[in-house]
């Protein structure tokens, strides 16, 4: 068998285990405790498809682009399975990207058994979606499709903001390996992608848009995020719901600071890839660092933020890679021991407080194993076909 045909077999073969595991979701261990998201998301569908305008008539939490995966299960009758259809087409489509992205075979095959480390919130939330979208934009631009890339970049940020952590980097990534006149042809094609998304919504509500960005921005520390997991685990502090989630009441300024060390965090990472060279290895894991930086660091951790490291950091190839992927699988393993069977004992009682820690040690772990390594100096790429260049 040719390698090509031999490595086609193997995605297809990845594909079905990944709706294998899918599908395993419905059974067992993964049917105790649910707690789902579709039900908002069906109130969104439904009253976009009444003729009610999103951000003007009702309140959207999400950014414009998520709105067709809300809208498009209406149309069908049992709407949670539509929307979960939906979201295992979005999952085999990460499959197929980590194999284009150069991944590994134990990358691909952790992406295809990924639904059983995520357990059944990969059901009834859009972030297979998301993930997917950012995963295009990444591996289009490790293969110097430059403008490809920055349109799924401005789409992934459209659907979920997290994408825009990848902007600098993208940057850097066109200038360094096509120059500025490619730089700023690509990035307007991004920037036109975001500005359809947005625009008709910024013309129609300006307030409404912005109340839906700004919001994640001012919310408490969610209890499962860092700073929130290390005041559960060593005190006693007052839970409180809010944005349509449990977060600790009277902690402002540690959330403010939370915030600040990942923008810091996140800076030092766009600065360390543009000072090295634009290498493809470097662009995969400084990719997968920003992400998980914004994960781990910020004052939001919801259980589903870790399907967006699913498939970038299998991009990550040779040791550091494997370990990355390692630490990744243990991090979402753990997070099933309390989510979402036990999520109302620590919300209410913060029992298995130090669980939760130690889950958010595995990340900051897995973006130290990102970015720790030898420094590594800039140096012009090797000269490419013009005509790749608007690819």
């Amino acid at each position: 068998m040719r390698p090509d045909a031999s490595r086609a077999a193997a995605v297809t073969l990845a594909i079905a285990v990944f709706l294998c595991s899918w599908a395993a979701l419905d059974h067992g261990f993964y049917t105790h405790g649910r707690l789902v998201d579709t039900p908002v998301y069906r109130e969104y569908g439904q009253a976009i498809r009444a003729g009610e305008a999103p951000y003007r008539d009702f309140a959207v939490e999400y950014p414009p682009g998520s709105l067709p995966a809300f809208v498009a299960p209406t149309f069908f009758d049992n709407y949670d399975r539509a929307f979960a259809l939906g979201m295992a087409l979005s999952g085999a489509v990460c499959v197929v990207l980590v194999a284009l992205g150069g991944a590994r075979p134990w990358g691909i095959g952790f992406v295809a058994v990924s639904p059983l480390l995520i357990g059944s919130l990969a059901l009834s939330r859009f972030d297979f979606l998301a993930a997917a979208v950012t995963a295009g934009a990444l591996v289009a631009l490790l293969r110097d499709c430059h403008r490809l890339g920055w349109a799924l970049l401005g789409a992934a940020v459209a659907v979920k903001l997290y994408a825009g952590v990848l902007v600098p980097l993208a940057v850097v990534w066109t200038l360094r390996r096509r120059g500025g006149r490619e730089l700023r042809r690509s990035a307007a094609i991004g920037a036109a992608v975001v500005a359809a998304a947005f625009g008709p919504f910024v013309a129609l509500a300006p307030h409404g848009v912005w109340e839906s960005v700004s919001g994640q921005a001012s919310r408490p520390l969610q209890i499962e995020s860092l700073a929130a997991s290390l005041l559960t685990t060593f005190g006693d502090p007052d839970v409180v719901t809010s944005h349509g989630s449990q977060g600790l009441a009277g902690h402002g300024t540690l959330a403010s600071l939370a915030s600040a060390i990942g923008l810091a965090v996140l800076a030092a990472l766009w600065i360390g890839f543009a000072r090295g060279p634009a290498e493809r290895d470097r662009l995969a894991r400084y990719a997968a660092a920003a992400v998980c930086a914004f994960v781990v660091l910020g004052r939001v951790l919801s259980p589903q933020y870790l399907v967006w490291l699913v498939p970038l950091v299998p991009l990550v190839r040779g040791r550091r890679g494997l370990a990355a992927t390692a630490l990744l699988a243990a991090a979402l393993a753990t997070t099933q021991v309390w989510f979402p069977a036990r999520y109302w004992d620590y919300a209410n009682e913060l029992e298995l407080a130090w669980v939760v820690l130690a889950r958010n040690l595995l990340l900051v772990a897995l973006l130290l194993v990102l970015v720790v390594g030898r420094p590594t100096r800039a140096r012009a790429p090797a000269p490419t076909a013009a005509g790749n260049a608007g690819a």
